[in-house]
């Protein structure tokens, strides 16, 4: 049976759904008609493969506990090897509801309150959130950023200092990074896992993102070296790559059989046990059957950054695009409009009518910068830019 939703430029009206993205503005204090590309979840019909399979699943009427016991741990593993070249065995992998409680249960079971949790600013901000809610302290590697080649890149002797300085027990890696698109490279990520190794870190490797690649290659952080994975808790999840993320499953990979005790012990302590059965249905059909609508997403999605670069040279020349080499999450740097961070906001929000992600959310690093999700329709896109060149213009 051949996929049937390749049509990516078809609009969803989402409104109406209880829709976080489109129905949640007037209760964040955003205009009811703004129009929302801030979270990342993407305005497009998943594969066909998993819509029949969550239709057989709810035409069944029964949905008990469930576990998976057929093959959906086969399905797993057969994508990590194919997509990533990551040989798991089934032992090591945890359920959980989701990558953020999954970093959540590693902060709870491998730090005590006071310990220093290290962190790359600008980064997704659910990061330092879990660390403060905690008791734990938010450390920060702060990464460089450099103007004129548009890119990012890591401070290692920094990076070691702020282990050292603040006794960091554990690492939170965002690999690729959320927001700037940084695709780590291998040299990159072994000094990493060199240094955390050397000073006993344990490392969270959040790479829930890693089947949007553009430009280098995704490498597993455990893949590096082998003597990394006895360290690292890797988090994965269909959640991303096929817009799943109201089913709220995530597969998080250990290897290390203590790690794994101490970190399944803790979330036993939150009552959460089996995972939901539409999620299993759902993320197994996507890794068995989901790869050609996948393929034809990620053409789409370049060409989105395509339009996009050209869109902002051409009629934007005030805003620079850092384009990512992975996610659909691309940075904005608007500093050069001179805006104070009161007035960028009213800038995007009340001229442009746009609900953007705040650079401020990343972190102080972030001030003067706003993240957009590209990952909607072209005409959607384009009411975007065309918004917000207007509101540049008019200043």
């Amino acid at each position: 049976m051949p996929e049937r939703n390749l049509d990516f430029d078809r609009i969803i009206n989402r409104h109406g759904t209880d829709c976080l993205k489109y129905d949640y503005a007037v209760k964040r204090g955003k205009p009811a008609d703004i129009l929302p590309l801030w979270v990342a979840d993407m305005d497009f019909v998943t594969s066909s493969y998993i819509q029949d399979a969550l239709r057989e699943t709810a035409d069944y009427g029964i949905w008990g506990y469930s576990q998976p016991v057929g093959g959906y741990m086969d399905v797993l593993r057969d994508w990590m090897k194919r997509r990533h070249n990551w040989d798991i065995e089934e032992k090591w992998i945890v359920m959980t509801p989701g990558v953020v409680f999954a970093i959540a249960m590693a902060i709870r079971a491998f730090t005590r309150p006071g310990d220093g949790v290290l962190i790359q600013e600008p980064v997704y901000y659910p990061f330092a959130s879990e660390i403060r809610e905690n008791g734990r302290r938010v450390v920060i590697n702060e990464l460089v950023y450099d103007r004129d080649s548009l890119t990012y890149h890591m401070d290692f002797g920094d990076f070691e200092k702020q282990i050292t300085d603040n006794d960091v027990k554990l690492f939170i890696l965002c690999n690729p990074h959320n927001p700037v698109g940084r695709v780590w490279t291998e040299g990159e990520l072994r000094t990493v896992g060199e240094i955390c190794r050397k000073h006993g870190v344990l490392v969270v490797s959040d790479e829930i993102h890693s089947d949007f690649i553009f430009e280098g290659e995704h490498r597993v952080f455990t893949g590096i070296d082998e003597s990394f994975a006895d360290f690292t808790i890797t988090c994965t999840a269909p959640s991303k790559t096929f817009n799943l993320a109201g089913l709220q499953l995530s597969n998080i990979v250990i290897s290390n059989e203590d790690i794994r005790k101490r970190f399944k012990n803790e979330i036993s302590a939150t009552g959460y046990d089996e995972p939901g059965l539409f999620g299993l249905r759902a993320c197994e059909a996507a890794y068995a059957h989901g790869e050609e609508w996948l393929e034809a997403l990620l053409k789409y999605l370049k060409a989105n950054l395509d339009f996009m670069e050209d869109y902002i040279r051409s009629e934007i020349p005030q805003i620079r695009m850092i384009r990512p080499q992975g996610t659909y999450l691309v940075w904005l740097d608007l500093k050069d409009l001179g805006l104070k961070p009161a007035e960028l906001e009213s800038l995007i929000v009340d001229k442009a009518g746009l609900w953007l992600d705040r650079g401020l959310m990343f972190g102080a690093s972030g001030e003067g910068f706003e993240r957009i999700n590209v990952a909607c329709p072209r005409a959607t896109l384009t009411e975007a830019l065309d918004r917000l060149g207007r509101a540049v213009r008019d200043l």
